[in-house]
């Protein structure tokens, strides 16, 4: 299976998606340092850009949603982005600043538009980053970019029309290490026997998101998957216990 230090790590790979969705306020820094005190090494965020360039870990387009308040994020500086609270409880952090928080943690990133990409790649390249994060991006042209601008180093993901290539069996050249995907999408089923046995073949690791029943995260186990996203890291903790693959 191919190799990269972002993916050197014995067993099954825990994600806290978003830090844990379910148990604090999501991609905020008290929910990454509760999946970090739970023992969880692999986190993952998602970046967008504000009008003045500053990269963000937050997951929406618009702060309605998480902070109860109007405002797109492309749209303001950086100074009125702060002043924000996820949950009425933390403020939006820093991609910069969560690198430098918690340096031993792999970063799994997800580069949600166009516009964030320079200043992704400027992030990692200034923090010295690439050997502890995975990227991804449901767009094809925008992670074509980001592997463009940083090269071989970079740990990437399978983007839509790749994965879509691989479930079906179709050719597919590829500099990417990992098929990050749901276990369904638009009714069908991307994860199986099949399609972890064609990813293991072709070398890549297969991890699955957003899981978060024990019962459903121990079926894809079964299966040989090589991680798991979850909303609920006290749960995916537990169940990897309770198998003997917590690590």
């Amino acid at each position: 299976m191919a190799t990269h230090p972002y993916l050197d790590w014995p067993g099954p790979i825990a994600f806290a998606h978003r830090g844990g969705a379910s148990e604090a306020p999501e991609n905020t820094a008290p929910a990454f340092e509760h999946a970090i005190r739970l023992g969880f090494t692999y986190l993952e965020t998602d970046v967008h850009v504000t009008a003045d360039g500053v990269l963000v870990a937050f997951h929406d387009e618009d702060l309605s949603r998480t902070c109860d308040r109007p405002g797109r994020i492309a749209q303001l500086p950086w100074s009125q982005v702060r002043t924000a609270l996820v949950a009425d409880q933390a403020p939006i952090p820093l991609l910069e600043d969560l690198l430098g928080a918690w340096p031993h943690a792999r970063w799994n990133i997800d580069c949600k538009v166009d516009g964030a990409v320079p200043a992704l790649v400027d992030t990692l390249r200034r923090c010295s980053a690439l050997d502890r994060v995975g990227v991804g991006s449901f767009s094809d042209s925008r992670l074509r970019r980001i592997r463009r601008e940083l090269g071989p180093e970079l740990c990437t993901s399978l983007a839509t029309r790749e994965a879509a290539a691989w479930v079906t069996g179709l050719p597919l050249v590829t500099s990417a290490l990992i098929a990050q995907v749901p276990v369904r999408h638009r009714g069908v089923r991307v994860v199986s026997e099949r399609t972890v046995a064609r990813a293991h073949r072709r070398g890549w690791q297969v991890h699955v998101w957003t899981v978060n029943e024990a019962d459903e995260m121990h079926r894809l186990l079964e299966l040989g998957v090589d991680g798991l996203m979850t909303d609920r890291p006290a749960v995916l903790r537990q169940v990897l216990l309770d198998r003997g693959q917590w690590n």
